[in-house]
């Protein structure tokens, strides 16, 4: 066992890089990612994932909006597209904007849902190739146990579950480039061409994943401060210290020249908030999930999964009891055979662990659903700043990594130094028995609403103006996604521009200064949701009538659209209720192509 393999400066020259193991994990990585997608790769277009189509339809309208805005000359941080008239603030939503410029040209040429699902299962392949690159090159000897230690970190629970839609969280790839990049400044020389390559990197993830850099980066940090405080490794330490602080040094200036302007945006721009709107008591781990199968697993499909995560995109967990033995057996092994130097980094690694799990919790005790009133650390953390915006519930991404690693150094000791027969069978029916259970099963997919014909053939450019407002009934929200699913397709076709209010998206409005789902709800797009949702129509009277077509003039709508069918993302949605209650108050409406129109006077 090498001292240091997790902090090694490169490569052995010793070793053999085995180009079949390779592509061997390269190919099962990439069946892997279509097995977990498969049920959309039917019909990109016709099909959205069950348990989100909500997230997968704003996804594809950022993609959209960003190719939009790169080939029109756009501010790609800040719209009023959506949200008329106030706009919306990108930097402090998920912008994915990398994506949206390298995918532009594919946007264009197949479509945003379809592009969508190429980034889809293309960050979970690419997350396991990533992670198998860092692991054979730089931190263990076999393949096999690089291979083991990258499958469960790209498809553990956690990943499967954000594949539920989440292009930020699925993007795991930039982990291990961001690791690589911050370990690589301790080699002498590597200063400024270092900080500038990890300066790109944090940019990068800045505009794929800001959430996960910043898990990443306080990470980074807790293994950082206990490894190099540990009396084997604190000479080391001491010595790299100041090419690291001289490398993150040029990685500030670098990614602080080209984040300035989103920097700016997300903390003093627009349309800001301090917070998110989501309650962290929901939002946080329960503690008896960790050791619970995941719903989208062989386990899941065996009746043994669970409903403890607060949604099913949230399953940031679920290892099941088998997983919880074999890594505590794993890091017991690696402590029996390690040397003194190589015992830092474990116990870097397991307090890594143990810290990023128990902040996962949140702000009280919870197990088996049950609340109780013990305040746990994130309780005191919560109101610090950037903090307060983070899900607790999330911080358990961090375990997963922790996990694979030492699958991935048991596994290579483990065939540097073979035990005797029955102890190797031992382990080896140990993997088996721990990894089994959670191998993944493909997403839930289902049929969603077709784009009317209204959209798609470009006829409402005769009843919206360029730059004009058209809107959906209901209004779009997240509940309610065709509004952005439109004009995502607009603006993918080179239709022009029409603009929506409201929207998905996250803006101020939220309790206590923090942000909230959409916009503060006004007359006419409450009436419309009780409409929809209740299937009733409301009572409407000479005030709610005046109102609405109050609202209608602040946003500067031309065009009102109810199509047949409307696409509800949590229930179904009633269309008669809808129009009954639109006629009562804009009066009676006229059909165009496939969809019911009232025009709105200027």
């Amino acid at each position: 066992m090498p001292s240091s393999p997790f902090l090694a400066t490169g490569p052995s020259t010793t070793r053999v890089r085995d180009r079949r193991a390779d592509l061997l994990v390269t190919l099962a990585a990439l069946a892997l990612a279509f097995w977990v997608t498969s049920g959309m790769w039917r019909d990109p277009n016709s099909r959205a994932i069950t348990v989100n189509s909500s997230d997968q339809a704003l996804f594809e309208w950022l993609l959209a909006f960003g190719g939009h805005a790169l080939t029109h000359g756009e501010n790609p941080l800040y719209t009023t597209l959506i949200n008329v008239p106030d706009g919306v603030n990108l930097a402090v939503n998920t912008s994915i904007t990398v994506y949206a410029a390298v995918f532009a040209p594919l946007t264009y040429l197949i479509g945003p849902p379809a592009t969508f699902l190429v980034i889809l299962t293309l960050n979970l392949a690419a997350t396991a190739v990533a992670w198998y690159w860092l692991l054979s090159r730089y931190l263990v000897r076999s393949r096999l146990a690089a291979g083991v230690g990258a499958l469960f970190i790209a498809f553990c629970p956690a990943m499967v579950s954000h594949a539920n839609a989440h292009l930020n969280w699925t993007a795991g790839w930039l982990v291990p480039l961001l690791i690589w990049g911050v370990f690589r400044l301790r080699r002498p020389g590597r200063a400024v061409t270092g900080g500038i390559v990890l300066g790109l990197l944090v940019a990068a993830a800045f505009s794929i994943a800001a959430e996960g850099l910043f898990f990443t980066a306080l990470a980074l940090g807790v293994f950082l401060a206990v490894w190099a405080l540990h009396p084997a490794r604190w000479p080391e330490a001491r010595a790299a210290l100041p090419r690291m602080a001289a490398g993150l040094g040029v990685t500030a200036l670098v990614a602080g020249a080209l984040l300035a302007y989103p920097l700016w945006l997300h903390f003093l721009g627009p349309q800001r908030f301090h917070g998110t709107g989501f309650d962290p008591l929901i939002h946080s781990e329960d503690i008896a999930a960790y050791g619970s199968y995941p719903r989208r697993s062989l386990a899941g499909w065996a009746g043994w999964g669970t409903s403890l995560a607060p949604n099913p995109t949230e399953e940031n967990s679920f290892f099941g009891v088998p997983l919880l033995v074999l890594g505590l057996a794993c890091f017991a092994l690696l402590w029996w055979r390690a040397d003194r130097a190589f015992r830092a980094t474990l116990a870097a690694l397991g307090v890594t662990a143990v810290v990023f799990a128990v902040l996962s919790w949140g702000p009280t005790v919870k197990w088996n659903g049950r609340r109780f009133d013990q305040t746990l650390p994130f309780g005191v953390l919560d109101n610090l700043p950037v903090i307060n915006a983070a899900l607790p519930s999330r911080l358990a991404l961090v375990v997963a990594p922790v996990i694979g690693l030492l699958l991935a150094y048991a596994i290579d000791s483990l065939r540097a130094r073979p035990p005797r027969r029955a102890i190797g069978v031992a382990w080896a029916l140990g993997f088996v028995a721990a990894l089994l259970p959670l191998v993944p099963t493909p997403l839930l997919t289902s049929v969603r609403e077709p784009i009317p014909a209204f959209i798609t053939s470009g006829a409402w450019q005769r009843y919206v103006p360029p730059d004009g407002v058209l809107t959906p009934l209901p209004l779009t929200v997240d509940v309610y996604p065709d509004g952005q699913r439109w004009q995502a397709y607009a603006l993918a076709h080179r239709q022009g521009e029409f603009r929506i209010p409201a929207g998905f998206f996250l803006g101020p409005g939220g309790p206590e200064g923090r942000g909230r789902i959409g916009p503060v709800p006004r007359t006419f797009d409450s009436l419309m949701d009780q409409a929809g949702r209740t299937g009733l129509v409301p009572i409407i009277t000479d005030g709610s009538i005046r109102e609405s077509r109050a609202d209608l003039r602040h946003w500067g709508v031309r065009a009102v659209v109810l199509p047949d069918r409307v696409h509800g993302a949590k229930y179904d949605v009633d269309e008669d209720a809808l129009r009954r209650t639109a006629t009562a108050l804009l009066g009676e409406p006229e059909r165009v192509e496939d969809v019911w129109l009232w025009r709105v006077p200027d």
